[in-house]
């Protein structure tokens, strides 16, 4: 074996260089890795004792994408494209041994390489999407030669990652190795290759599925109209399609170029700019001052969940298929029922829908345990109280609870704008005491308010952070304040959408702007879906309570703001009529301009969000723009509302505010003076 550098060897076995790459914890691109490779490969290729080369990496997964933290530090030997073509042009065999993931670069490294052989756990993709990019070393191009364009663009749009088993079906692997097997069983694959005189195969130069897409006039008109919502005015899908059509089209070098420049277009615009933002956003939410790295962590095995409505049932299943064994407490044997029914027919459909292999499900289903016994929690790590939102209530639970289980069990409240502190008062040991604040649905939902209350351990919080980790979860730490964190913001906007309705704005036409912008649906929609008799209003005399008054409670009573005929909403001249009731003109009598009315919804949330930050309720503003993209359906492609406040200028902010009669918050009038940040500031 010769060491080429630290982390790449190079070997020869029966007539094959093994080139091993190790450079822990993922194989990140990094210069030492690019030119550890590109070493040993010059030094393969000079050997006359190799007749092929197989590239295989050590550790636990594949070149798993590009080394962020080395990005314009140090440069490589050879650049990324040269060092692509040095092993596309290899006179001699080249096969790519995948485990783990092979992603983003690391993919386009594997599909420069002659073969590709995997084990059936690997997962491989292309997921620059994500990042409001494209793969700019050849991915748009060399893909389609191999899948098919059709193939080709679900992987490129979607960013999703697949399994060796679907990679083989579709052309991106030419071969299963055995799980354990990889090294031998690619060392096998490149001799065959040898023995076959099978000469070098440069994706670039397969033709055949290019040829055939080509006769097909409408695949990519066809492609736009049936994903127009993942491509309507988002900069990479669109720029994705365009290169996918030029490597059709051909020839390669064209192809090339046409990646190589919209690659180039998406790095300098601002969707790719919010989009890495948003990625950096997840990354620094994990990380908590003041919290020790060596803290130990309270296990969590055994869950207890209180409550099998909407919100119990949901975050039940999100435990369950994360592997915990859930307990789940009702009072009354028909809510048991019905939450478990809930439950069982949720995982039944999506066994149905091909997302969930029938064994797994059967195995969530034996780790749920329903029970009307609260004593059956005595044994449980973590208890998730999700019962009706009442703090007298919420505070008898958990002193009924503290008399129950351990005195290390954590208690968290699911509550979405009690004061945690008031409801941990009601339980021996407050220091175990906190928030996990799931969103509906909680199995689906990526956000997790954790809400720090006054006397919760580090090493409890630190647990409850890692825990949702496991959970899948997008997790942000909120201090206590009614509303938390995306609550707080919410009603904020809530109420000058509603004086706006009152001043003779129609409700549909706020919804529209606010979807316009990218929402998924504006706040009277949003108001109907959830229900108008939930809320934090009380007996206030409001347009929503005068409508819950009339029966008139959502989509789930067939009108609200809207009429509702099989879930459609149209226009309602009785919501209308209720809000004439209140309103100071009639509504509809009052228009205002498309900019105006999305300022007076977005402007006082950002204006809140300052105030959050100046109250240290959120630790940075990034949290804040993790909250809104994961939870409420703020536009990934705008980075949330501490990034778009940067984008349009906190000087016309702070001025919006002041035409509206909104006092601007003092850190943003700081911030704005300073030329500071508000997505970027950390208390």
């Amino acid at each position: 074996m010769t060491a080429i550098n630290e982390g790449t060897s190079l070997t020869v076995e029966d007539g094959v260089a093994i080139v091993t790459l190790d450079f822990p914890p993922v194989n990140a691109m990094s210069p030492a890795l690019m030119d550890g490779l590109y070493d040993a490969l010059m030094a393969a290729l000079s050997d006359d004792a190799a007749k092929a080369i197989v590239l295989i990496c050590a550790g636990r997964t594949f070149i798993a994408g590009a080394d962020l933290k080395s990005l314009g530090k140090v440069q490589p030997k050879v650049d990324f494209f040269a060092l692509q073509d040095s092993i596309e042009n290899s006179p001699k065999p080249t096969v790519a041994a995948l485990h783990g993931t092979a992603l983003g670069g690391g993919m386009e490294t594997a599909l420069t390489f002659h073969y590709r052989i995997a084990v059936p756990s690997a997962r491989m993709g292309l997921p620059e999407v994500n990042l409001g990019l494209l793969p700019g070393g050849g991915g748009t191009q060399r893909l389609p030669r191999i899948t098919g364009a059709e193939a080709a663009l679900d992987l490129l749009i979607s960013g999703r990652q697949v399994g060796a088993k679907e990679a083989l079906t579709i052309g991106l692997i030419d071969r299963l190795a055995a799980e354990g097997a990889l090294r031998e069983d690619a060392i096998a694959f490149a001799k065959e290759l040898v023995d076959a005189g099978e000469p070098p195969k440069r994706i670039r130069d397969c033709e055949a599925k290019v040829a055939a897409d080509r006769k097909d006039a409408n695949l990519f008109e066809r492609f736009r109209t049936s994903h127009a919502k993942q491509l309507n005015g988002l900069d990479a899908p669109q720029a994705i399609v365009r290169c996918v059509e030029a490597a059709v089209a051909g020839p390669w070098e064209k192809g090339l170029a046409i990646e190589r420049t919209e690659f180039q277009t998406l790095l300098a615009g601002p969707q790719s700019a919010a989009l890495r933002h948003v990625f950096m956003a997840e990354r620094a939410a994990q990380k908590i001052p003041g919290l020790r790295a060596d803290l130990p962590l309270i296990p969590v095995t055994k869950v207890g969940i209180v409550g099998a409505g909407t919100m119990g049932s949901g975050i039940a299943m999100a435990f369950l298929a994360a592997g915990f064994a859930v307990t789940v407490v009702e009072t009354q044997q028909a809510a048991l029922d019905r939450g478990v029914a809930h439950i069982t027919a949720t995982l039944q459909s999506r066994v149905e829908r091909g997302k969930l292999a029938a064994d797994k499900a059967e195995a969530q289903i034996a780790a749920l345990t329903p029970t009307l016994d609260l004593s059956a929690l005595a044994d449980a790590d973590l208890v998730v109280e999700a019962i009706f939102e009442n703090l007298a209530a919420k505070q008898a639970l958990f002193g009924t609870l503290s008399a129950i289980v351990r005195p290390d069990t954590i208690l968290a409240t699911n509550t979405s704008f009690l004061d945690v502190d008031a409801i941990a008062a009601g339980a021996a040991g407050p220091e175990r005491v906190l928030g996990m604040h799931f969103f509906s649905p909680a199995n689906v939902m990526r956000l997790l308010e954790v809400v720090r209350a006054a006397k919760t351990s580090e090493a409890v919080l630190a647990s409850v952070m890692a825990l949702a980790k496991k959970l899948g979860k997008a997790a942000v730490v909120s201090g206590v304040c009614f509303g938390f964190i995306g609550n707080r913001m919410l009603a904020a906007r809530q109420v000058h959408a509603d004086a706006m309705v009152l001043a003779g704005v129609l409700p549909w036409d706020i919804d529209r702007i606010l979807t316009g912008f990218g929402f998924p649906m504006g706040p009277f929609a949003m108001l109907d879906l959830a229900g108008l008799d939930i809320g934090w209003e009380g007996d206030t005399d409001s347009v929503k309570s005068r409508l819950v008054a009339a029966g008139r409670k959502g989509q789930k009573s067939g009108a609200g703001y809207y009429d509702y005929e099989n879930k459609t909403p149209s226009p309602s001249q009785t919501a209308l009529d209720v809000i004439a009731g209140l309103a100071s003109v009639a509504p509809g009598s009052v228009t205002l301009s498309d900019r105006e009315i999305l300022d007076r919804l977005l402007l006082p949330m950002i204006n809140e969000g300052a105030k959050i930050l100046e109250e240290g309720i959120a630790l940075r503003g990034s949290d804040i723009d993790l909250v809104w993209i994961t939870g409420y359906g703020w536009p990934a492609q705008t980075g949330g509302p501490m990034f778009h406040a940067d984008a349009i200028g906190l000087t016309r902010v702070v001025d919006g505010l002041r035409h509206m009669g909104v006092e601007p918050a003092a850190l943003l009038l700081k911030l704005a003076s300073e030329g500071g940040s508000l997505a970027a500031y950390a208390g």
